[in-house]
């Protein structure tokens, strides 16, 4: 007499529909995501940059406003204009006694990106672990 074979339930799920589905939408996905972008032809400034690590210190803060006059919030003096080597040079000298403080460059919506851009570049290159720009809520 022959034994019959048992064969037990397979209490796998089958993945091959779900893996045809996920590749599915990833085609799709793919052809539509550059359909989806728009934008606006510009010619941006050119600064030397390097990336620059967010620090949860108490920030040094450069002002510029709309006439392009520099300020910082050091020594009292925070309504003096200076000239953006003064700003390199004061802002190094704080960086040299705390260099992990963050710069922050809080610009006028008035100032042209280039200053703004060659103020940060300025920043960066006088020693800030991190230069970053300070925004005002909409509301």
């Amino acid at each position: 007499m022959r034994r019959r074979a048992r064969f037990r339930p397979m209490a796998e799920i089958n993945v091959v529909p779900y893996i045809d589905v996920m590749l599915v939408l990833l085609i799709i996905f793919m052809v539509t995501a550059p359909m989806l972008m728009q934008g606006v032809k510009v010619d941006l400034p050119q600064a030397k940059t390097e990336p620059v690590d967010n620090q949860d210190a108490e920030p040094l803060i450069v002002s510029i406003n709309a006439q392009g006059q520099l300020f910082m919030n050091v020594g009292g003096q925070e309504d003096q204009v200076l000239s953006l080597a003064t700003v390199q040079q004061r802002v190094g000298a704080v960086i040299r006694r705390s260099p992990d403080k963050p710069v922050l460059v809080w610009g006028d919506k008035a100032v042209a990106y280039g200053d703004v851009v060659g103020l940060m570049a300025a920043l960066q290159e006088a020693g800030a672990p991190g230069v970053g720009l300070v925004t005002e809520d909409p509301r």
